[in-house]
């Protein structure tokens, strides 16, 4: 297989390349109001990970699509990245992802086969760890490597876990570290390590499986998970949605290893700029937070964790919980006192 370097192809990878909050807010909201079906559980009303529509009294779909740019320059660790991020969706749901289909964009004259063979692979093995059948598929030619799936789960009608549940009073707890954006840009500067880089890849390509099974046992009023719009996007999504303020402490939240020096050298990417300035106006920072402080909390993440807002009762037994299924979980915050919609870092 000939030697590419993925990263190199494209401007940006991963959950960077999304259309930023503010401009995808204003191209939704210029679409009609249509008739809602009543099974219709989870559509685009909260902006939620993945819709959800009942089949019966018992049983619901979970549906989702997820696809973008390499992000990693090995293949296989791509498509193993681009699934566990695919596969989220259903998860921070609190469903069970049953099929899937791979979308696939590729340069198939300039590139060598061998390269979306193993984007494939690497993908079909994190479907077979999570137990979801593929089913098809659909491909184009194209200049850019692209690669994702649409991934269709199962749930309970009445287990749902939506992003617009936290209560007063709720402890904030998140599954992965941050700052995957800033590292996955340090790779394209060639700023990152061979093992900073394999780290940062392992974290990625870690399935939310394992959280997602822990999370149906406790009673947990809301969660998502952390991705393109960064952590400050994705609080802001929930605070709004669950018409409370949230707090989180910077010190407490989990990032990965040299992220601030990465960041200093200019490895910062365009997507978590525009996270920033997305949420300035609901966003407090209460300590002296400078402005690297604040992207990193903006940071665009790529297959990042989940964020559940728990009630302060179960908060301590589903850390430990967490922390014996393998997961290095924290507590960054709770849902406290202040506007809703707003957001304060202490």
């Amino acid at each position: 297989m000939t030697q590419v370097k993925l990263t190199t192809l494209t401007k940006k990878g991963g959950c960077g390349c999304k259309i930023g909050p503010s401009d995808l807010r204003e191209v939704l909201q210029q679409l009609p109001t249509t008739t809602k079906d009543p099974n219709l559980l989870v559509g685009l009303d909260t902006g939620d990970d993945a819709g959800v529509y009942k089949l019966t009294d018992e049983l619901a779909i979970v549906q989702t699509v997820d696809f973008f740019t390499p992000i990693v320059d090995d293949p296989y660790d791509f498509g193993q990245i681009a699934a566990a991020n695919a596969l989220s969706d259903v998860y921070a749901m609190g469903g069970t992802p049953i099929t899937a289909l791979n979308i696939v964009a590729f340069p198939i004259s300039t590139l060598d086969k061998a390269i979306l063979t193993e984007i494939l692979r690497g993908a079909s093995d994190k479907l077979q760890e999570a137990g979801c059948s593929l089913v098809g598929g659909h491909s184009i030619d194209d200049e850019e490597p692209k690669f994702g799936l649409a991934v269709t789960g199962t749930i309970h009608p009445e287990h749902i876990h939506t992003n617009a549940g936290a209560k007063k009073g709720d402890k904030l707890i998140l599954t992965k570290p941050i700052g995957v954006g800033i590292s996955t840009t340090a790779i394209k500067k060639n700023l990152l390590t061979e093992e900073e880089t394999k780290n940062v890849t392992r974290v990625m390509a870690t399935l939310n499986k394992s959280a997602a099974k822990v999370m149906n046992q406790f009673n947990v009023h809301a969660c998502t998970d952390i991705t393109g719009f960064g952590l400050l996007g994705h609080l802001t999504e929930m605070a709004t949605e669950s018409h409370q303020a949230l707090t989180i402490r910077k010190d407490d939240v989990p990032v990965l290893p040299r992220v601030r020096d990465l960041a200093e050298q200019g490895a910062i990417p365009g997507g978590s700029r525009n996270n920033l300035n997305h949420v300035k106006s609901v966003v407090h920072f209460e300590n002296h937070h400078d402005e690297i402080d604040q992207l990193i909390l903006a940071d665009a993440i790529t297959s990042g964790g989940l964020l559940m807002a728990v009630s302060a009762h179960d908060a301590s037994a589903l850390l430990e919980s967490l922390r014996l299924s393998g997961i290095d979980a924290q507590q960054i915050g709770e849902v406290s006192a202040g506007d809703a919609g707003h957001i304060y870092v202490k």
